[in-house]
């Protein structure tokens, strides 16, 4: 049985990535972050929750050292954590950009790095990072500095990794949503058109297909999800 790490398994996205692979017949462990009220309810006894402090690179470490230990193998990590910020050049302090740092990338890179030395390891694996528009070009960065600059690492670390990893059954992706269709967005954007949206479940079925045989042959991809948007 193949195993998967989610992180933010509470959030929109996060729910959809769990449930989609719990019905795909994965082990998922899915984290959430100290004094989560968000209830998780996956009608599977495949799922374990974690609670972890992603921001702290030695409890995150200890998390993933954890699941290799139960699970010996990590299949796939997929991590859905991250967070928004507005501010132009003149309103961005270096504690914000180190604020939406931490939050996009250290978050990211505690798990991916111990993740990828373990995928090393057993020469395979798929790990998922969640990019954004104003991190893969600039000019959608427009009032928003901080949150553009802390998204844009993410390409550039999955782009280290598929270079360290090359020859071997590793890959590192990106995915990159237009506006995801949440509840939350919904409620700020009332005026929008929802159905040029893509869905949390739409986002977790690509990323699905791309653990799979038939995605097999893919490398270095970055996974524009855009919808009609």
């Amino acid at each position: 049985m193949k195993t998967a790490i989610v992180t933010g398994a509470s959030g929109n996205l996060g729910q959809a990535v769990v449930n989609k692979f719990l019905k795909e017949g994965y082990n998922v462990i899915g984290t959430v972050i100290p004094n989560d009220l968000v209830p998780l309810h996956f009608d599977s006894d495949h799922f374990e929750k974690a609670v972890v402090d992603l921001m702290d690179e030695d409890d995150a470490k200890k998390f993933v050292d954890a699941v290799i230990s139960k699970y010996e193998t990590i299949d796939a990590v997929i991590l859905t954590v991250g967070g928004f910020a507005m501010g132009s050049i003149a309103d961005t302090s270096t504690a914000d950009i180190m604020k939406q740092y931490k939050l996009n990338f250290a978050t990211a890179y505690n798990v991916a790095r111990p993740a990828f030395l373990q995928m090393m390891k057993q020469n395979s694996g798929r790990i998922f990072m969640i990019g954004s528009r104003p991190g893969l070009q600039s000019s959608f960065s427009n009032g928003m500095v901080a949150y553009g600059l802390a998204k844009s690492l993410l390409f550039r670390l999955t782009e280290m990794m598929n270079i360290e990893a090359k020859g071997k059954n590793i890959v590192a992706s990106i995915v990159v949503p237009s506006t995801i269709d949440t509840p939350q967005n919904r409620e700020s954007m009332p005026k929008a058109d929802f159905n040029s949206w893509v869905s949390p479940e739409a986002i977790a079925s690509i990323i699905y297909f791309h653990c799979t045989e038939e995605a097999a042959a893919l490398r270095e991809t970055v996974i524009k999800v855009y919808n009609n948007a």
